[in-house]
């Protein structure tokens, strides 16, 4: 299997101020890419995981990122680096979607073994790692390999949607 990939990010801001004879204006194209090949070294993947999933009400769920994901063809996925992580969580949620914090064997590579992050009703988080960047963000099977998912309270379930880019070696 071929694995192309282009990682993004951007920000488009423009202030403007009026003053007693001008208006002033201020433009912010802020843009980050990554072009990532087939393959498994500085610049490359060879593995994607993603789906869209659903939480009930106060409900967890860890991703083990190392033989258990299923790709878009059926195969099982064991990342061994990371090069991109990105969620978001529905718009509709009542409840925020929380990454981070497995009880066992935590992915810490990108969160520390206890720190999360709260995404609200709409809201998107992504990392990836730079094109030149061969270590990613290491996963450890066995031993750092869970994506822990919560749904952040009660009365309602929460959907999200999940993509992660990577590599098998």
């Amino acid at each position: 299997m071929t694995v192309s990939s282009t990682l993004s990010m951007a920000a488009t801001v423009q202030q403007t101020k009026t003053l007693d004879l001008t208006t002033t204006q201020d433009e912010l194209n802020f843009r980050r890419a990554v072009q990532l090949s087939s393959g498994t070294a500085a610049g490359q993947a060879d593995k994607v995981f993603h789906d869209r999933r659903t939480l009930t009400a106060s409900a967890t769920e860890d991703l083990d990122l190392a033989g258990v994901l299923l790709d878009a063809f059926g195969g099982t996925i064991t990342f061994v680096k990371i090069k991109g992580l990105f969620v978001a969580a529905a718009a509709g949620n009542t409840n925020s979607v929380v990454i981070g914090a497995a009880a066992a064997t935590p992915w810490a590579a990108l969160l520390n073994s206890t720190g999360t992050l709260t995404l609200r009703p709409g809201a998107s988080f992504g990392a990836f790692a730079g094109a030149a960047d061969a270590a990613g963000y290491a996963v450890g099977a066995g031993t750092a390999d869970l994506l822990k998912v919560a749904n952040s309270g009660a009365g309602s379930s929460v959907t999200y949607d999940v993509v992660i880019v990577g590599t098998s070696a």
